[in-house]
C-alpha cells in the first residue's frame, strides 16, 4: 500500500504509544518487521513553544523509516506551524491524533474530543496538509461514545480535508482500551472512504491480524498493546500472512536478549537513570508467562541501573531452562 508517495512494504505497522514507542522500541520492531512507525505523540502547542522534550520525541533515525511523528491539538494554524517545525526532523508522514482517551488529552479538547466536531478535524487535517511536503493522516476511533459512534463520518472529514490515510481504532473513547473492540466500524469506514485504512485494536497474534484484513478489508493493519515485550509479533505476522507459517514465541533466552538490546539502546539514546526507569515496564512485558514472572516483575521494579537488568535476566533465563 502507499500512504500518499510513501510505499509500506509489509503488512504490520507499529502504533503510537505515548511513553512506550521511542526510538529504541521503534527500531527494534522494524528489525522484526514492522513496515511502518508511529512516534509516540507530541503536543502540537509545546513545539510552537520550543518545548525541548517535545522536540526530542520527534527525532528519527534512519534506520526505523518509513516512519511518522505524531502530533495533537485542536487550532488548525497551532497545527501547521507544528507540522512545519517537525519537518526538522524529516519525517516519512505527519500523523494527527484524534484519538487518545486520556483525560489529559481529550480533557482538552485535543484526541479523541475532536470527533465530536467533524468540521474541526477537516480543517485540522487541510491546514497541516498545506503546510507540509510529505503526506498528512489521521488516527481516530470508534467515537467518543457508544451514542456516538461518528468514525464513518470523522473519516469522510479527514479525507475531504486532504489525510493520505486514516487509522480507525476499534474502540470508543468511554472504552478506553476495555473489550469488545469493533471491527465492524473499521469495515465500515473502509467501504466509505477511498483513501487508505488502517485497522488497529486487538491485534495481537498472527491469527487476529489475518482475521482483522478477513472481516475489514483494510489496507494495513497497526499492532499496539500486542508488540509490547513482543517486538517480534511483526515476523511472526508476516509469516502467518505470506507464507502461512506459524513461528513460535522465541526462546527465553532470546527474549531476554532483546529486552537488553532495547533498554541498552535507550540507555544510549535517553541516559541510563531515564531509560532504566522506562526499562521497568518493559521488562514486566517480556516476562509475561514465564515461570516465576510475578516475582521477577516485583524485581523489574527496582532495577537502577544496566547491570541490575542483567542480572535480573539472568536470574529469568536461569528459571525458565
Amino acid at each position: 500500500m502507499r500512504i500518499g508517495t510513501v510505499e509500506i512494504k509489509g503488512r504490520a505497522a507499529l502504533a503510537p504509544m505515548a511513553g512506550v514507542a521511542d526510538r529504541a522500541f521503534r527500531k527494534l520492531c522494524v528489525e522484526f518487521g514492522a513496515a511502518y512507525v508511529v512516534g509516540e505523540m507530541v503536543s502540537g502547542k509545546g513545539l510552537c513553544f520550543a518545548d525541548r522534550k517535545s522536540d526530542e520525541l520527534l527525532e528519527l533515525d534512519e534506520a526505523e523509516r518509513p516512519a511518522a511523528v505524531q502530533l495533537f491539538g485542536d487550532d488548525p494554524a497551532v497545527m501547521a506551524r507544528a507540522a512545519e517545525l517537525a519537518m526538522r526532523h524529516h519525517p516519512d508522514v505527519i500523523d494527527i491524533n484524534m484519538g487518545c482517551p486520556a483525560p489529559k488529552v481529550a480533557g482538552n479538547h485535543c484526541g479523541s474530543a475532536l470527533m465530536r466536531e467533524p468540521e474541526l478535524c477537516r480543517r485540522i487535517v487541510a491546514a497541516v496538509a498545506g503546510a507540509v511536503p510529505v503526506p498528512a493522516t489521521a488516527k481516530i476511533r470508534k467515537g467518543y461514545s457508544a451514542a456516538e459512534a461518528n468514525a464513518v463520518e470523522v473519516a469522510q472529514a479527514v479525507e475531504a480535508g486532504g489525510a493520505a490515510a486514516v487509522t480507525v481504532h476499534g474502540r470508543t473513547r468511554e472504552q478506553m482500551y476495555a473489550p469488545p473492540v469493533d471491527w465492524d466500524i473499521i469495515r465500515a469506514v473502509k467501504k466509505a472512504v477511498s483513501i487508505p485504512v488502517i485497522g488497529n485494536g486487538d491485534v495481537d497474534s498472527p491469527q487476529a491480524a489475518a482475521a482483522l484484513y478477513e472481516h475489514t478489508g483494510c489496507d494495513l493493519i497497526m499492532v499496539g498493546r500486542g508488540a509490547l515485550g513482543a517486538p517480534w509479533i511483526f515476523s511472526r505476522i508476516e509469516a502467518y500472512l505470506t507464507h502461512g507459517t506459524l513461528l513460535p514465541d522465541p526462546p527465553v533466552s532470546m527474549r531476554m536478549e532483546t529486552l537488553l538490546r532495547q533498554i541498552t539502546e535507550a540507555a544510549r539514546l535517553k541516559g541510563e537513570r531515564v531509560a532504566l526507569r522506562e526499562a521497568r515496564k518493559h521488562a514486566a512485558w517480556y516476562m509475561r508467562g514465564l515461570r516465576g514472572a510475578a516475582g521477577f516483575r516485583s524485581e523489574a521494579g527496582k532495577i537502577e541501573t544496566l547491570e541490575d537488568l542483567v542480572a535480573l535476566c539472568f536470574q529469568v533465563v536461569e528459571a525458565n531452562a
